[in-house]
């Protein structure tokens, strides 16, 4: 995958605004105002630091070299997936939007009132295993 691509992954989930909060280079996405995703503009490798569950990201690390724990981020939380790695698409398509459901599940329930029209769980929910 390279960056456009994970551009448009981010952007294709619902309700979702790119920003650049931090500096023209890193494009964050966020839903209901919260980060779910971090793209670097100026990098040679097409990678996007997402959002995961502790347990998950510590065995995604492990299993996967292109996974590390993000940087400037809470390494608990946070992995970096090269895109260009040994990692499946499917599976850096299937992290997106488990970035994002949790992300989701956090927010107050009258901000996910107004998502609830767009919301399906049956599309990759944040407890599947990878």
């Amino acid at each position: 995958m390279d960056i456009e691509e994970l551009h448009e992954a981010c952007l294709s989930l619902p309700h979702v605004e790119e920003t650049f909060p931090f500096d023209d280079v890193t494009l964050v996405f966020k839903v209901g105002g919260k980060m779910f995703a971090l793209i670097s503009l100026d990098s040679h490798l097409p990678h996007v630091s997402l959002k995961c569950d502790p347990d998950k990201a510590i065995e995604l690390r492990s299993k996967y070299e292109g996974i590390t724990g993000a940087f400037h981020m809470n390494k608990k939380h946070w992995n970096t997936v090269n895109a260009d790695s040994d990692i499946p698409k499917h599976l850096v398509l299937e992290l997106i939007r488990h970035s994002y459901d949790l992300v989701v599940e956090k927010l107050p329930g009258r901000i996910k009132i107004r998502f609830e029209a767009h919301l399906s769980k049956s599309n990759t929910p944040a407890d599947e295993t990878f």
